[in-house]
């Protein structure tokens, strides 16, 4: 048995309360999915920023009436203090993933970006500090590693930030390291996350969810670049796996983890692969995929070095992308030719 297998046995037996910030995003949705499978106590918090109500209702539609019922909502602001105090009181776990996730938005809106990211960090790590909850699990991102051409990506590999949004998960950090002494936090570096519910506009690989609705309605993908571009694309899942994983580790202080596959992906792969899926799924013909030029702030390579979240958390990466990619693609092909 993994420890993400017995972490969950283990759950199960014994409910804890968590607090999941930006619970009605993409992954937020995820985690919250989850731990109410899990049958735990699960407080969430989220402006609809980027999150969605719908998100919320296909959680809804995938628990019980009676799993559901253990959820409680509120409407707000990580940047807000008093909203943070409430929404943390009573949790034995904070799951922050409330973020601005987007890098060309966080060019055209450095202030926004900053507000979310590292003012909504910032308030919640103090409102945590208080509230005395056992540890703060909080999402940062690839992006900290900026310039550093090295590759594969250490979790010391630190380079010049290209982007606000960069600059503002990396802010987040030292701020979570300041909190050491009083406050147990990890940092979970997520890479490329895909998955379903994930807003084509949105941040992290939303290249695939744009492919996919272009696949969908037959439509012809645009590559920005010449496709030799490379992300190391990651399943939901396993990002859901990271955080619980996260929160139950033994570890006092502040940690930091890369969460991927471990592998790298270019973008011809990349729609080579769900051109499959889309086949496989009887979905039209695919087009041959056009070219764009390469977007302001995106990185030209990624690939992390999982070696330490494998070893300290007892993660466990999947080992094929094609299946998470066409269950990625069954579900987007649910909802519609005019989904995302």
């Amino acid at each position: 048995m993994s420890r993400y297998d017995l972490l969950r046995s283990q759950l199960a037996a014994q409910p804890r309360r968590w607090l999941i910030t930006g619970v009605a995003g993409f992954i937020g949705s995820h985690l919250l999915e989850t731990l109410l499978t899990l049958d735990q106590e699960v407080v969430g918090l989220d402006n609809f920023a980027s999150g969605s109500k719908p998100n919320l209702g296909d959680v809804r539609a995938r628990v019980s009436e009676s799993q559901w019922a253990r959820f409680a909502f509120h409407e707000g602001s990580v940047a807000d203090s008093e909203t943070c105090q409430t929404a943390c009181a009573g949790a034995d776990y904070v799951l922050h993933q409330a973020g601005f996730v987007s890098v060309p938005r966080s060019l055209e809106n450095p202030l926004e970006c900053h507000e979310t990211n590292v003012t909504g960090t910032l308030q919640i790590l103090l409102a945590a500090q208080k509230a005395g909850v056992r540890r703060v699990i909080y999402a940062s991102s690839s992006a900290v590693y900026g310039d550093d051409p090295r590759l594969p990506k250490t979790e010391s590999m630190i380079g010049r930030p290209l982007s606000p949004y960069g600059a503002s998960k990396w802010m987040a950090e030292i701020y979570a390291r300041l909190f050491q002494t009083q406050l147990n936090t990890i940092g979970l570096r997520y890479f490329n996350i895909f998955g379903p519910r994930q807003d084509p506009a949105g941040g992290y690989a939303a290249v695939i969810p744009r492919w996919i609705g272009q696949l969908i309605r037959g439509e012809t993908c645009t590559i920005h670049g010449d496709g030799t571009m490379t992300r190391d694309f990651c399943p939901v899942a396993d990002v859901v796996q990271a955080n619980l994983l996260a929160a139950a580790s033994e570890g006092q202080g502040a940690s930091v983890f890369n969460v991927a596959l471990g592998s790298s992906t270019n973008l011809l792969q990349l729609h080579a692969l769900l051109s499959e899926a889309a086949v496989s799924l009887g979905l039209p013909t695919p087009q041959p995929a056009g070219h764009g030029p390469v977007r302001p702030g995106d990185i030209e390579h990624s690939a992390a070095d999982i070696s330490a979240v494998r070893k300290i958390l007892g993660f466990e990466p999947t080992p094929d992308l094609a299946p998470a990619l066409r269950e990625t693609m069954r579900w987007y092909a649910r909802q519609g030719p005019k989904a995302p």
